[in-house]
């Protein structure tokens, strides 16, 4: 059932605790992984068996770039919802920035920190 928000403004006050909800357990979530990475990032750098020499070295350091590169988008990730969790407490969470609709509570339970809305989005992409 496609839900209607052509009418409404902003979302209820009840409507942000339920997303505050989701987005607070995606952090939690995205934390702990980050922590993972970090932890695999350092274990590479401390451990001198991890730091092979001849043809391993292209393998070490690419799985040392790869962990480099998840942190870092991890790190986007949890900056993403936190700024999700200030526009909730602003009371600007879920309007598309680009048409000042709101976003379809569809999309914001299945991507929380979305700033655009599935038409705006795809409009980006023409």
């Amino acid at each position: 059932m496609k839900e209607n928000t052509s009418n409404k403004t902003a979302y209820s006050e009840n409507e942000l605790l339920e997303f505050k909800a989701v987005i607070e357990k995606k952090l939690k979530k995205a934390k702990d992984e980050l922590a993972f990475y970090e932890d695999e990032l350092k274990s590479f750098a401390d451990n001198e068996d991890s730091r092979t020499r001849g043809l391993d070295d292209g393998i070490a350091t690419t799985e040392n770039s790869r962990m480099a590169t998840l942190v870092a988008r991890q790190n986007k990730f949890i900056q993403n919802l936190e700024n999700a969790l200030i526009r909730i407490e602003n009371k600007t969470y879920g309007v598309c920035r680009q048409s000042g609709k709101l976003i379809s509570k569809a999309r914001l339970m299945a991507v929380p920190h979305a700033t655009l809305s599935m038409e705006a989005k795809q409009n980006r992409k023409k």
